[in-house]
């Protein structure tokens, strides 16, 4: 018997979408990161540590926090984010 996977899409998509990945830089060398917290508890604790080793390999980061967990980023937050930087790291938790 072949087992079946089902996938289930967490965004309530009706008809999802097929979207290519993100082309990935050959190196961080240069490149601004911005480390997001979205203000769940502990996800500071995760993304201190990704910063610590991003800047240990001479990445420039920049440390960004969300109010608050059930809203989407405000528009001038997003706006910084983009403006200031190549990439973005977003932390989650549970």
């Amino acid at each position: 018997m072949t087992a079946s996977l089902v996938l289930l899409d967490p965004t309530s998509e009706r008809s999802p979408v097929a979207r290519a990945l993100a082309v990935r830089p050959p190196s961080l060398h240069g490149l601004a990161v911005a480390v997001l917290d979205i203000s769940k508890a502990r996800g500071n604790v995760f993304l201190d540590r990704v910063a610590e080793l991003l800047a240990a390999q001479g990445v420039t980061v920049n440390r960004y926090r969300k109010p608050t967990f059930t809203r989407p980023a405000p528009t001038a937050l997003r706006q910084q984010i983009a403006a200031e930087n190549q990439l973005v790291i977003e932390g989650l938790a549970d």
